[in-house]
């Protein structure tokens, strides 16, 4: 496959208002590695949370805004498993039998999440410039139910030669987050984000990792909530400060 020089970077809605440094470093690393980046500035919402809390009208309409943000047949990275799977495998459903629907699939045949991207685009071997350090993972439901790129974020760390990554026992669980499923079941949720809290915390790491912006959020607030230090960073942060940061 060939090379591509230019691409689309897709924001999504909890980078560009939570985490707008996590996106900056995500567009950072990219233009190292030679790409041209262009981010629409028109983009908003891949239309989840409307889809998902059972309003595939006002989703569809959310997501019928983004079409004509990505004209040029350029791969659209995307920072996030929870975004990424909605675009790539859900607006081919929301937008069945509709006039655009050509469009919004060949939009979401072009998408492909970060970690993916860089293994498996670029075979990315970064040189590793960091000191010593151990970071446990935790990978989005979407990341690795829909997008199955939980292995490419755990290959790229694996690849930095000063990196160990630990396995944690609730790995493959929820982090309670879920878009509006918090919100709707906040007990439910709680419970679950205080397991993968304690287990990444109990993990052995001085910090975790995670390309997925809610899930982020959520796990580093109920640290946060109990006065923990440990912490979380987005995979683009991480990565971009393990290969010498912004220059």
């Amino acid at each position: 496959m060939t090379r591509p020089t230019d691409v689309y970077l897709f924001g999504t809605c909890l980078l560009d208002l939570f985490l707008p440094e996590a996106g900056l470093d995500a567009i950072a690393l990219l233009e190292r590695l030679g790409m041209r980046v262009h981010y629409p500035q028109a983009q908003s919402c891949c239309g989840q949370p409307a889809y998902t809390s059972g309003h595939p009208g006002q989703a569809l309409a959310v997501a019928r805004a983004q079409l004509a943000c990505f004209p040029e047949d350029w791969p659209i990275v995307v920072p996030s498993g929870s975004c990424g799977g909605m675009i790539k495998h859900h607006w081919p459903r929301l937008f069945a039998g509709e006039a655009d629907e050509a469009a919004a699939r060949a939009v979401a045949a072009r998408v492909a999440e970060l970690s993916d991207f860089l293994l498996n685009r670029l075979d990315w071997r970064p040189d590793d410039v960091g000191p010593p350090v151990t970071v446990a993972v935790h990978t989005s439901c979407s990341a690795r139910r829909e997008m199955d790129v939980h292995q490419s974020c755990w290959t790229l760390l694996d690849r930095l030669r000063n990196v160990e990554r630990v396995v944690h026992d609730h790995e493959s669980e929820c982090c309670g987050f879920g878009g509006t499923f918090s919100i709707k079941h906040p007990d439910i949720a709680g419970a679950m984000v205080t397991d993968k809290a304690r287990s990444l915390r109990d993990s052995g790491a001085v910090a975790f990792v995670t390309a997925d912006a809610g899930c982020l959020l959520n796990i580093n607030g109920k640290l946060g909530q109990c006065g923990d230090a440990f912490h979380g960073r987005h995979l683009a942060s991480f990565l971009l400060e393990r290969t010498g940061g912004r220059r």
